[in-house]
């Protein structure tokens, strides 16, 4: 499916999101495998304070993290970017409870993130663990970390590497929450990311070519808030476009505005918050934007809209959907950049790994 243009420029990023299906079922198989490691850092009922912090798009897949924890384990979590455990830690954490922070870091070398667990290991009753792509990494050597291996990846933006790190931290999280529904889950995501990759491929190649959007804002609550501000990055490094990302009912309070028949509006749908949402999108409708639904499955109640992306799995938990909106997003963000004459394997100011 990939066009002619395409061959020479962004080789690297159009691979790698095609390798997603075979980085997660490694990701999944090393959380399974690892079920020690999620009973002392996921499941230990002594902890007072969990934290997953990370920077860019480390970030906002901590925010899905977060958001899977408390839903599926029933416990308190915060997604914070590491910057703010590094510099103005008072405000936004308790120092005197029993805590575990996560690092997630694709490279386990982002300075702000190492520096963030430097600043707390000498903390009581802080422990330290992560999730990266890069076992042997600064990150990893500092806290006990799930390693999604399969997820490293040559160019700059991260696509499978971030997929695989959710998929890897949600089945540890299934692993250890009791209920059998979650882990069937994670293990049906695996199973079906290759048709994610296929389809969204397709429906992202034909949204593109058939329009021209000055602006794409994203919308999602919850985990999918976290995937909302991820889609939004992953356009704005692959193509250079401004783009905007919003919880979804929050949009409607002022930010709406600037809808009209240029915008693209891109509304991940959690499905326990469906009928509020869709009654969202409907509305930006009403004032001219394009409005692509991301659901688990069609009905006539998103007939309305303009492109409608299927994730499937209408059973699993909404949380557990998370990376299945994400082939979608990036092949959304990669073929804008191929008609913008950008490449996305070369993003302007960017470098694989931050450092300060």
């Amino acid at each position: 499916m990939r066009t002619q243009q395409a061959a020479a420029r962004g080789a690297l990023t159009y691979k790698e999101i095609g390798e997603q299906p075979a980085a997660l079922r490694d990701a999944y198989e090393e959380a399974l495998r690892r079920k020690d490691w999620a009973q002392a850092y996921l499941a230990d009922p002594s902890v007072e304070q969990t934290l997953f912090i990370g920077s860019g798009s480390s970030y906002y897949q901590s925010i899905t993290m977060a958001a899977t924890y408390r839903s599926w384990l029933g416990r308190d979590a915060l997604a914070l970017p590491s910057s703010d455990l590094l510099l103005i830690r008072k405000q936004v954490a308790a120092e005197d409870k029993k805590t575990v922070v996560f690092g997630v870091s694709r490279s386990g070398e982002s300075t702000e993130v190492v520096k963030a667990l430097e600043s707390v290991r000498g903390l009581p009753d802080w422990k330290l663990a992560g999730a990266t792509c890069y076992p042997e990494s600064s990150m990893a050597a500092l806290g006990d970390s799930l390693a999604a291996k399969l997820g490293q990846e040559k160019s700059t933006v991260m696509t499978k590497s971030l997929a695989s790190m959710i998929v890897g931290i949600q089945t540890a999280i299934a692993s250890v929450s009791g209920n059998e529904a979650r882990l069937a889950d994670m293990a049906a995501v695996v199973e079906n990311q290759a048709d994610r990759v296929r389809e969204g491929e397709k429906l992202a190649l034909e949204l593109v070519q058939s329009r021209h959007f000055d602006k794409t804002v994203y919308l999602g609550l919850g985990a999918m808030f976290g995937i909302a501000q991820e889609g939004c990055l992953k356009l704005k490094e692959m193509s250079n476009t401004w783009t905007e990302s919003y919880g979804t009912l929050e949009f409607r309070h002022g930010p709406k505005s600037i809808v009209d028949p240029h915008t693209c509006v891109i509304v991940l749908v959690s499905e326990q918050s469906r009928a509020a949402e869709l009654k969202v999108a409907q509305e930006m409708k009403e004032y001219g934007a394009h409005v692509v639904v991301v659901t688990a499955k069609a009905g006539d109640d998103t007939a309305f809209a303009d492109t409608v992306v299927p994730t499937g799995l209408p059973d699993a938990a909404d949380e557990a959907r998370a990376a299945a909106t994400l082939p979608f997003l990036q092949y959304y963000g990669f073929y804008t950049a191929m008609l913008r004459g950008v490449d996305p394997d070369n993003p302007r100011n960017l470098t694989q790994v931050v450092r300060i």
